[in-house]
């Protein structure tokens, strides 16, 4: 059976737990990092060097970096669904798993941070309004491709989805104002709409 280390409300596990949910790979999750700790202990430490979550042990192989653990889990279970056999296609998912962390999640950690990890009375004003209009400036990029398609790599849900479905889910949660995305709306309803999103909408801490 796959296992999974790592503390459920972490966006970077809730991508993991939602592609196993997806392919239909039965899983074993282990509370680690953040409030439960362990992730700085030798034993973990001796399969993730970086001692982040997720981490992961399939069938042997130890494997951490959430994206990367989506696309195996997507190669390995889920060909022709998660993983498309279409390279073009494929390359397209990819392109947003990779526009999830790097374009995307900087002004999106700042706002989560800001707005659910800190303290009302500590919080900066300034950098989370600054962060606000650089994330709605970001986002329209990703409305534009949903207003031609319902997925972000094409007609059917892929691994593509399931990083940037992560984010969006604390886009539309945090007490913030938010411009009129219609098509991003409608993609965020849809993707409710699977049964595997539900690790992806607990709460909020």
């Amino acid at each position: 059976m796959l296992k999974i280390w790592g503390r459920a409300n972490s966006l970077n596990v809730m991508k993991v737990l939602w592609a196993a949910d997806e392919v239909g790979r039965p899983y074993e999750r282990v509370d680690i990092g953040g409030a439960f700790g362990g992730n700085d202990q030798p034993a973990y430490l001796a399969m993730n060097p970086n001692g982040r979550v997720p981490t992961i042990e399939d069938d042997g192989l130890v494997l951490w970096e959430s994206n990367a653990i989506v696309r195996y889990l997507a190669g390995r279970y889920g060909a022709g669904g998660l993983w498309p056999h279409d390279a073009k296609v494929r390359a397209d998912a990819d392109r947003w798993m990779d526009w999830q962390q790097t374009t995307i999640a900087p002004p999106m950690v700042t706002l989560f941070w800001g707005y659910v990890r800190t303290a009302p009375d500590k919080r900066d004003p300034a950098a989370l309004e600054a962060a606000r209009k650089q994330a709605a400036s970001i986002w329209p990029a990703l409305e534009r491709t949903l207003e031609k398609r319902p997925y972000v790599a094409g007609d059917q849900l892929t691994m593509g989805d399931i990083p940037v479905g992560c984010m969006v889910h604390r886009w539309f949660a945090l007490p913030i104002e938010r411009p009129d995305l219609p098509a991003l709306a409608a993609w965020y309803a849809r993707l409710k709409q699977r049964p595997g999103y539900r690790t992806v909408t607990i709460p909020m801490t």
